[in-house]
């Protein structure tokens, strides 16, 4: 149960953090690139590169910082990082067919779902 705990705390402070991230960058930079959501993926690809792999080599620390760190504030803060982990992991297995097969099927397969999703919803407003 401790565990959904520190994924629920990580997750309130990492929808929190996107949304102030990405109306701050909004706010200076604008519209015109979706800047804020870039720096939102990018940020978070660095804090669960770095998350990830000092949590796994430290078997000292609480396993609950998973859950709180990469689990929960990161997986609210932006699931880009997951897929970017997901994909340098396999890489480093030494599959890099399906490597390429994940990242450029999440891309294109992820593309067309958006815009059946955005099909659907126009058809029926």
């Amino acid at each position: 149960m401790q565990k959904y705990l520190f994924i629920a705390i990580g997750g309130a402070l990492g929808s929190a953090a996107r949304y102030w991230v990405g109306s701050t960058i909004v706010g200076r930079m604008g519209t015109k690139f979706p800047y804020g959501t870039f720096v939102i993926n990018m940020t978070a690809c660095i804090v669960i590169g770095f998350s990830l792999t000092y949590l796994g080599r430290r078997v000292d620390l609480n396993p609950a910082w998973r859950f709180l760190l990469p689990v929960g504030f990161i997986g609210a803060y932006s699931t880009f990082s997951t897929y970017e982990w997901e994909t340098l992991s396999t890489l480093r297995s030494g599959a890099f067919a399906l490597a390429a097969f994940y990242a450029v099927g999440s891309l294109i397969l992820g593309l067309a779902a958006t815009w059946c999703g955005a099909v659907l919803a126009e058809s029926i407003s």
